[in-house]
């Protein structure tokens, strides 16, 4: 069994970086909301399940991913706001400057292939090593290197960035 009070310790810790990588996945920040909630639920139902002294980042990771791929099947089946008359109504423009730089970043994160966008979230915004992310993904060591390396090549240019600066 677990220490309660170590577990929650451990898990909270990594719940900044388990919702950056929601957020990459969603693209919704209410979405990515209740995605770490589902996770963190399940997490807490199965901690059983954890075995001690194995990557417990890599273990959330992969059930926040599988927990993800569960809500789009089920949101296949949703009718979608396709014209997004519903969701321009509930934006709000931002009125600092960096909002343009965030939007760009965003636009240039949405231009990338999803199994992309999931390898630079993982490494460059969540911190995971190689390893781990190739781990949750599914994919070799350099598979998950190549797709790190093309995201932030595409993300360096639509960023206007000189190669090498990122």
């Amino acid at each position: 069994m677990v220490d309660r009070h170590c577990w929650r310790e451990a898990v909270t810790r990594k719940i900044p970086s388990l919702r950056a990588f929601a957020w990459s996945l969603s693209r919704n920040s209410a979405d990515a909301d209740d995605l770490v909630q589902e996770t963190l639920t399940k997490a807490w139902t199965y901690r059983d399940r954890f075995e001690a002294g194995t990557n417990l980042r890599a273990w959330l990771f992969t059930i926040l991913r599988n927990s993800w791929y569960s809500s789009v099947a089920k949101r296949s089946r949703e009718i979608a706001d396709e014209e997004g008359r519903h969701a321009a109504r509930l934006t709000a423009e931002g009125s600092q400057e960096w909002t343009v730089e965030l939007h760009a970043l965003k636009v240039a994160l949405d231009d990338l292939p999803p199994e992309h966008r999931e390898a630079i979230v993982m490494v460059g915004a969540a911190g995971l090593s190689y390893e781990e992310a190739a781990e949750i993904a599914g994919c070799a060591l350099g598979t998950i290197k190549s797709r790190v390396n093309r995201a932030r090549n595409r993300l360096a240019e639509a960023m206007d960035m000189p190669r090498g600066a990122y």
